[in-house]
């Protein structure tokens, strides 16, 4: 990001620095806050759900709740959006800024808990670097 401010410009390369560094990974990127419902943002991995409802699927209830959630099995997940029947477990964590939920960013795996709380820890440090660097 260095030099550049952008926000989408910055989520797009977010996005592909995840999906290709992280391992276990078939998804990763954003969804972004548009009135009540979450839209799909910049993304690496296969065609995903363009609208999410308020509260609705993980990204839903990260955004609702704002806060980061983990799902070691998102069949086990309440209300769960399955966008890619291959996923087997998700993280999302909220872009909060000043107070509100500006959109939320969403890894998915394959694998059944490839999420724990040090991917929450430093993927709350990449959404907050990529909030501090970007103009929102």
């Amino acid at each position: 990001m260095e030099g550049e401010r952008d926000f989408l410009a910055n989520m797009s390369n977010c996005a592909a620095i995840l999906f290709w560094n992280l391992s276990q990974v078939n998804w990763a990127g954003f969804y972004l806050s548009k009135g009540n419902d979450l839209v799909l943002g910049p993304f690496q991995g296969k065609p995903a759900c363009t609208r999410i409802g308020p509260g609705r699927g993980v990204c839903g209830a990260a955004a609702l709740r704002k806060e980061t959630v983990v799902v070691p099995d998102v069949h086990e997940f309440p209300g769960h959006i399955a966008c890619d029947v291959g996923s087997r477990s998700e993280i999302v964590i909220p872009l909060m800024h000043a107070g509100r939920v500006l959109g939320v960013l969403d890894v998915d795996s394959p694998i059944l808990s490839r999420f724990d709380d040090v991917d929450a820890t430093r993927l709350e440090e990449v959404a907050s670097r990529l909030l501090q660097g970007s103009d929102i």
